[in-house]
């Protein structure tokens, strides 16, 4: 949290006098502190000439543009503190909620990366990140005539945006003006809580709630890596178990067990209500989508933006389940990206901290208030929130509501419900079918090229239609090179064995080393009436 700002000290004439000669002082006085943001500019531009930065022409110059903007404001602030005679000081506080956390997080990018390599690729540019958020952080301190308070503060940041957003290379300019914004809604978005001027928004939640109603509204979300980043957490197994442990640290050390623990209930309840009355998932693959129980776990706790009392973390916690329950729906009904739910809603959580701590301290039944005592075992309440979160996961998992085979992860459960006519059936089949054809999935491309041409569940579109079957041709795929031959036929085949090494995935598994008698098991549990015999056994 940032400390209170002060004016700096101004030397007085018999202080100069007394301190060193003309010339010596005026050398000595004219780098001073300033040396730190001066090697971490040097150390920016060095980057700009690793292999990963010269990759793109305009990532080099986005690496220019912004140390040339940060030296020009470190040369500009060395001048104004020159003539106001002004010391630019640093005050060393490590917080165990910087340094923690950010521990947590790099133990996540090492899980998640080994799985999905661009994360490693991704590393250099995190360190550039990490660079220039602390050299704008220095100065915008130091504009603002206060001494800067050096610690840990800017890894949470930089490590939160990026385990939910990225900018292409060609975009990555974006990703610093982001992370300025995010510094900036810290320094001025402020308001008196508790008697204190705190800043009112999570800095990286801010920044990413703000950047992502912009990629909605101007609908450029392809700019970014956000859909991918969303989906390829997957990819490392027992994902869900993984960031369980890692939370586990978070609430133990910082007591926010209630606001995570509450928000997963949340949507683990409003998910198995909808699913038992539609008779389809309300996520698509999964109970909560792992980019959101990573949320929930890493971008919601910040103790200096949520609610201190138990039930209004309870309440803060159940708000945000809702939040991106709701948002889910309303985003895919505006044709937008869902994977935005999670971040949206943040900042206007954030903004409803005093409204909850009035609420709370205007309740006045004290069976309510003590719903989550402050005295169980023996005054360390937190343990015993975190071992009833612990209970409930355990519960989720074994219920198969976690990691593993998930109702979703099933296109011939989708098959029927598009069928059998249940909300967004035939919605999400196209949309599975769309993912698995982007793979070079050759059945899922036919499959489309059919639909396109019926125009039963599609609008008919013989354009698409033809665009779909002359890529499942090419991946060799015979049913869609006949239908290609000729338009009036729609034929359809069995998945061949490398349709079912990407379809069976269940979004995460690599499938490729897997034998053919194992594809037949897995097909078979997932429905795929080929693969059975007639007594349901695998062929």
């Amino acid at each position: 949290m940032a400390t209170q700002p002060r004016r700096k000290r101004r030397k007085s004439a018999a202080q100069g006098a007394q301190s060193s000669p003309p010339d010596q002082h005026t050398t000595g006085f004219a780098l001073g502190n300033f040396r730190l943001p001066l090697i971490l500019i040097a150390v920016l531009l060095l980057l700009s000439f690793t292999s990963r930065v010269q990759q793109s022409d305009v990532l080099v110059w986005s690496f220019v543009a912004a140390t040339v903007v940060l030296a020009f404001w470190l040369g500009y602030l060395l001048l104004l503190s020159s003539r106001r005679q002004e010391i630019h000081d640093f005050t060393v506080v490590l917080r165990p909620q910087h340094y923690v956390q950010a521990l947590v997080q790099i133990s996540l990018y090492i899980y998640w990366g080994y799985y999905w390599r661009p994360v490693y690729e991704h590393a250099w540019l995190i360190i550039a990140q990490l660079l220039f958020a602390y050299t704008f952080d220095i100065l915008l301190a130091w504009s603002r005539r206060r001494d800067y308070t050096l610690g840990f503060g800017p890894f949470p940041i930089i490590l939160s945006i990026n385990l939910f957003l990225w900018f292409r290379d060609d975009w990555f300019y974006m990703q610093f003006l982001m992370i300025a914004v995010g510094f900036m809604g810290k320094e001025y978005v402020r308001w008196q809580r508790e008697g204190r001027n705190v800043h009112i928004f999570n800095p990286s939640a801010f920044a990413l709630g703000l950047f992502s109603l912009v990629l909605i509204l101007t609908g450029t979300t392809s700019l970014t890596w956000g859909q991918e980043i969303a989906s390829t957490l997957t990819l490392a197994p027992n994902i869900y178990t993984f960031l369980f442990l890692i939370g586990l640290v978070v609430m133990y050390f910082f007591s926010i067990t209630l606001v995570a623990g509450m928000a997963a209930i949340t949507l683990f309840a409003f998910s198995a209500l909808y699913n038992a009355s539609a008779g389809v998932p309300y996520f698509l693959d999964s109970d909560i989508p792992a980019a959101v129980f990573l949320g929930l776990h890493l971008l919601i706790t910040d103790p200096s933006t949520s609610p201190r009392t138990p039930l209004g973390k309870t309440i803060f916690g159940v708000l945000y389940g809702l939040g991106v329950f709701g948002l889910y729906t309303l985003l895919e009904i505006l044709g937008a990206p869902t994977f935005y739910d999670k971040l949206l809603c943040v900042p206007l959580l954030n903004l409803s901290v005093i409204a909850i701590d009035r609420t709370v301290r205007s309740i006045k039944s004290a069976s309510l208030l003590n719903v989550w005592r402050a005295d169980w075992m023996g005054g360390r309440a937190n343990l015993a929130h975190m071992s009833v979160w612990i209970v409930v996961f355990a519960v989720m998992t074994l219920l198969g509501r976690t990691d593993g085979k998930h109702t979703g992860d099933s296109l011939p459960f989708w098959e029927q419900a598009c069928t059998d006519g249940l909300p967004n059936g035939c919605e999400r089949l196209v949309q599975l079918k769309s993912t698995y054809c982007n793979d070079n999935a050759a059945w899922a491309c036919n499959e489309l090229g059919v639909h396109y041409r019926q125009g039963l569940i599609v609008e008919r579109d013989v354009g698409q239609a033809q665009v779909y079957l002359s890529q499942s041709c090419e991946l060799k795929f015979k049913a869609a090179c006949a239908n290609l031959l000729d338009n009036s036929l729609v034929l359809t085949d069995d998945p061949h064995e490398l349709d079912l090494r990407l379809l069976l995935r269940e979004g995460g598994l690599n499938l490729m080393s897997a034998s053919l008698d194992e594809l037949h098991v897995r097909a078979c549990e997932h429905d795929w009436q080929f693969a059975c015999d007639s007594n349901g056994n695998n062929l």
